[in-house]
């Protein structure tokens, strides 16, 4: 799946939540709410992560590691899309900048030798 396709998908689970939160809720959440979840979902993976490298016990195994990552990625598509960012540019333009950083600092180290 590209990007593009990522990202219309997150956001129609999005409008689902929205719609199931104003049901049972009488309102949808808020940008800082959906980073609030994306916090909690960072923990939930974190302890994933411990977990697949043998640091501690959690049930679910790969399959939670597999599940949290992907709520971890539609958290980050949605947040792009509540803030109005261009997510496929914003990436390009931030690899582009790395790149070149690291690529300067490993060159100063080559020239040092």
């Amino acid at each position: 799946m590209e990007l593009g396709e990522l990202k219309s998908r997150a956001i129609r689970i999005h409008d689902l939540y929205d719609r199931l939160n104003r049901r049972e809720r009488g309102r949808v959440w808020t940008r800082n709410e959906f980073m609030l979840g994306f916090m909690g979902d960072v923990g939930d993976l974190a302890k994933l992560v411990m977990a697949e490298e043998g640091a501690r016990d959690v049930p679910g195994g790969r399959t939670a590691l597999e599940h949290e990552l992907a709520d971890c990625l539609w958290s980050v598509l949605i947040l792009a899309h509540r803030h109005n960012v261009d997510l496929e540019l914003a990436f390009r333009r931030t690899m582009a900048e790395l790149d070149e950083t690291i690529n300067a600092q490993l060159a100063r180290y080559e020239d040092t030798r």
